[in-house]
């Protein structure tokens, strides 16, 4: 689930490494913009597959992930249902490979996923825990032949901004997972929602900085008076369409609790 349609938080991607395949969900909407990306990652035509993602429980578009070829296992960015309602019944497609996330909740076939988590794909994969969109939202670092890239899920879209998905979400942590990604410089982001992205450390950037402009927006609103979310969000978020306004409160729950936990 991810935020309102906007500018990209940078330069588009010229194009995906040959070892990488983007499959779109066909759920387009106000949080999931064009819709979920499915991203296939395969070392070689000898070589399993690896499923970033597999999207909502779509029947076509979870066939187009079976036409893909010998699939080894299936990994998930975060919980939100447009990220893995569709994984029970590719598991079930592909006769039980392995559904791997960091909650338990949504892990099948495997332990969830950690740090440590090593996967024989012939790819070098390595897990980012990166709470903040939500507490067990997490990025993956890919590399094949001489070239990387960031997947990252809800942290980063392709266009606009996320929520912070308060309670379950959380501000200070969504800072340092943003600062974290900003370390990595001239990588692909290939995001849970848009286009993929040039620079995932100048998304990063873009991100840090929003994040704090909000902040300093409802630093004001609060100083002004506002004394409830609502009521900040009429004051932030006025440029939003009011329709998005109760995805906006989720921010602004996070951003507030961040703020009291700033007072001395």
């Amino acid at each position: 689930m991810g935020g309102r349609m906007a500018g990209a938080a940078g330069a588009l991607a010229d194009g995906l490494p040959g070892w990488v395949t983007l499959l779109r969900a066909p759920n387009p909407g106000p949080m999931t913009l064009d819709g979920t990306n499915t991203w296939v990652l395969r070392a070689g035509p000898d070589a399993p597959a690896v499923v970033v993602d597999p999207g909502p429980a779509d029947e076509g578009h979870l066939a187009a992930i079976v036409a893909q070829g010998r699939i080894g296992c299936v990994l998930i960015t975060h919980g939100h249902a447009d990220h893995t309602e569709g994984a029970p019944r590719l598991r079930e497609l592909l006769d039980g490979v392995p559904v791997l996330a960091a909650d338990p909740a949504h892990t099948a076939g495997g332990e969830p996923l950690s740090a440590d988590t090593t996967l024989d794909v012939g790819l070098d994969l390595r897990l980012l825990p990166t709470p903040g969109h939500t507490v067990d939202s997490v990025c993956l670092v890919a590399a094949h032949g001489g070239e990387r890239v960031v997947l990252t899920g809800d942290t980063i879209l392709g266009r606009g901004t996320t929520v912070v998905a308060h309670p379950d979400g959380h501000l200070g942590d969504y800072l340092s997972s943003l600062e974290l990604l900003s370390t990595y410089r001239e990588i692909p982001a290939l995001p849970g929602h848009g286009p993929a992205l040039a620079d995932c450390g100048v998304a990063a950037d873009f991100y840090l900085a929003h994040r704090r402009a909000r902040l300093d927006q409802v630093r004001a609103a609060v100083a002004a008076g506002a004394t409830t979310a609502a009521e900040v969000v009429a004051v932030v978020y006025a440029d939003v369409d009011r329709s998005l306004w109760w995805a906006a409160e989720w921010s602004v729950r996070a951003q507030l609790e961040h703020l009291g936990a700033e007072q001395p």
